[in-house]
């Protein structure tokens, strides 16, 4: 216990801002501001993690549906998820940078499980998910070739522009956001765009940086969707209560 409550600092610090902090009593050292800025966003983004998909989870169990929700658009983006978690993973880059990918892997390919089931039935569920949890192990064993996460980690900046735009294509043919969340599009992009910073400050890895600038941009459509649709549909309601 001991030991926790001394490592405890060096989750919002580095030993050299320790130092600055603790020792020099510089509290103005710009770098060190930056550096554990960059950690408290990292952590933040990891606790909303925890629950930032399980509304639209909640939602399509609710409702026993998963109309409007596209299933390419959701397999790409847990590609995405997977990429950038593994790769981060074995670059032994400091959890912070991208620890929001265990969750959001995990819950992505719950809904993407649960899209599955619901359009093709309980066995490709099953066999969808066994598939990916041997994927993860193979990851987590070193048994995958760094330089293959690393192209997949290249692919990540098509991939997850493509994903959000099949996504916003499937909500534009549909005039409506079916049974999407909006509680996790605006935590999805409030979290994709705090990435960019501390991925620059954690990571200093361009291809990570690239992609999170591109899933920004892509949600910043999704949210627009979101907003544009609501009050449409607003709108409608209120029309009808001037029929009735």
């Amino acid at each position: 216990m001991a030991y926790l409550v001394q490592d405890l600092p060096r989750l919002f610090f580095t030993e050299e801002c320790l130092k600055e902090y603790l020792q020099d009593f510089n509290f103005l050292h710009v770098e060190c501001f930056k550096v554990t800025l960059s950690k408290c966003l990292g952590l933040l983004i990891i606790a909303g993690s925890l629950m930032v998909k399980v509304p639209q989870i909640v939602k399509i169990l609710q409702n026993e549906s998963v109309q409007g929700i596209n299933v390419v658009s959701v397999l790409l983006d847990l590609f995405a998820i997977t990429a950038m978690g593994s790769y981060s993973f074995v670059s032994r880059f400091p959890f912070s940078s991208w620890g929001d990918a265990v969750f959001l892997g995990l819950q992505t390919v719950i809904i993407a499980s649960l899209v599955i089931y619901y359009t093709s039935g309980l066995t490709k569920a099953t066999t969808f998910l066994a598939a990916y949890l041997a994927v993860i192990v193979a990851v987590v064993k070193g048994l995958a070739p760094v330089s293959i996460l690393w192209f997949c980690q290249i692919l990540n900046i098509p991939v997850a522009l493509t994903s959000k735009l099949m996504q916003a294509y499937t909500n534009y043919s549909n005039s409506s956001t079916g049974q999407l969340s909006a509680i996790t599009g605006f935590m999805l992009f409030f979290g994709s765009l705090a990435r960019i910073f501390t991925s620059i400050q954690e990571t200093g890895d361009t291809a990570m940086i690239i992609m999170y600038v591109c899933a920004t941009a892509a949600n910043t459509i999704l949210v627009f969707q979101f907003l544009y649709y609501w009050n449409m549909s607003q709108k409608q309601k209120t029309k009808s209560k001037k029929k009735e």
